[in-house]
This record gives C-alpha cells, sequence and structure tokens, in this order.
C-alpha cells in the first residue's frame, strides 16, 4: 500500500473538509481522467485498488498515472479502551479528495476503452466520479 517514507510530524490534525479543489483540475499527463465530484479522504487500499481495475483494462499499451497520494496519517485506538489517555497511534493513510480533482489519468488506449476502465474503477471509490477527456 502507499504510505509516505518519512513525514515532519507523526500524527496529523483531522482538518476542515469543504471547498472546491484549485490544484489538479485540469488532465496533466494523459487524454483521459477521473475527476472528483465529492470532497472525501481516500485510503490507500482504495487507491489498491483502483489501479489494479486500471491495470487489466490497459494489457500492454497504455499508461497510468495517479494524480493522488496518501499522506495524511489517521490514528485509531484499540477497541474497549476509556476515554482520554491521548491520542491513538497511526493506523493507516489517506487522501484528501476534493471536488473537481484528477485522480487518475489514462493515455494509450482508445477512447472506449479508457471510458470503460475508469468508470468501473469508479466502483472502487467512495465518492462520485466523471470521466474526462482532452
Amino acid at each position: 500500500m502507499l504510505a509516505p517514507k518519512k513525514t515532519k510530524y507523526r500524527k496529523s490534525h483531522k482538518g476542515r473538509r469543504g471547498g472546491k479543489a484549485t490544484r489538479k483540475i485540469k488532465l496533466g499527463f494523459g487524454s483521459y481522467g477521473l475527476k472528483s465530484l465529492e470532497a472525501h479522504w481516500i485510503t490507500s487500499r482504495q487507491i489498491e485498488a483502483t489501479r489494479r481495475v486500471l491495470t487489466k483494462y490497459t494489457k500492454k499499451g497504455g499508461k497510468i498515472w495517479i494524480r493522488i497520494f496518501p499522506d495524511k496519517p489517521v490514528t485509531q485506538k484499540g477497541g474497549e479502551i476509556p476515554m482520554g489517555k491521548g491520542k491513538g497511534s497511526v493506523d493507516h493513510y489517506v487522501a484528501v479528495v476534493k471536488p473537481g480533482m484528477v485522480m487518475f489519468e489514462m493515455d494509450g488506449i482508445s477512447h472506449e476503452a479508457a471510458q470503460e476502465a475508469l468508470t468501473s474503477a469508479a466502483y472502487k471509490l467512495p465518492v462520485k466520479c466523471k470521466f474526462v477527456s482532452k
């Protein structure tokens, strides 16, 4: 799974969800992409599941770009632990996705194949997505 090699701080604040994306709103590498329509945290497991679906469609030809990276640590305390006693340990990492952000890009395959691949990959994500092309 994706995770940062080194971070400045081990644990982070939750932050505020809201607002539209101002970066990563246009296709930068490929000709086809998957754009988010909602704000959500996407885990490294969900990114990996989506990547597997996309690689199945590309076969030998084609290229995939993953534009999001899970760099936000999410902590969790163990079961049946009473309130207090500080913050839990880091459980997994998430990528913060805002509406309008291009998450995945593809190139080197036909328009129909790319649309089928990206729409089927969107089922692995917890956000509503839209297929975009140049």
